[in-house]
């Protein structure tokens, strides 16, 4: 079964030349949107749309978009509300300590003394640095911020995270 990982949302468009505008969910907007890149629009109970990206700016939050053969206003109006997607098999490989937000959502944070706290079930970017959401006992979330003092250890092939528990974590 393929996978598929959402790169941003069709929003609305943006004049009247076929630019959408998309709310990014992407870390890499300057390699998803490059021109000549394919991406997929998921249009409600259809089957994905593949495109290329004929142009791509920013303005305000957005990213505006043209897509090749999609020239005007009427041709993008149906894309609103869409999702914008890759496949798989166009992930780039990372850096050695860099990690897909698929790879770290569901691991399990335990503690250096083994401690199990929880599942992460969300990854928030605020600032200077992600902070994981884990789901812990009773449902009580937990902030755990991603920087070198206390994530400890990352197993992706074993879906657990070791931290350090500082003072006030939890």
């Amino acid at each position: 079964m393929d996978k598929w990982y959402n790169v941003g949302k069709i929003v609305n468009t943006h004049g009247i030349k076929g630019e959408v505008r998309i709310i990014s969910r992407t870390d890499f907007p300057e390699e998803r949107y490059k021109v000549g890149n394919t991406l997929h629009i998921f249009i409600a109970d259809k089957e994905p749309l593949e495109v290329k990206v004929q142009s791509h700016r920013t303005h305000k939050n957005f990213d505006l978009v043209t897509f090749e053969g999609y020239d005007n206003v009427n041709d993008v109006e149906q894309f609103k509300d869409s999702l914008v997607k890759v496949h798989e098999s166009q992930l780039g490989a990372l850096e050695e300590g860099e990690y897909y937000f698929h790879e770290i959502i569901g691991c399990t944070v335990v503690t250096e003394e083994g401690e199990e706290l929880g599942p992460i079930k969300e990854i928030l970017t605020p600032g200077a640095n992600d902070v994981w959401v884990v789901k812990g006992a009773k449902g009580k979330e937990i902030l755990i911020p991603f920087i070198d003092d206390i994530v400890k250890e990352i197993d992706i092939d074993e879906k657990r995270i070791t931290i350090h528990l500082m003072e006030g974590l939890i």
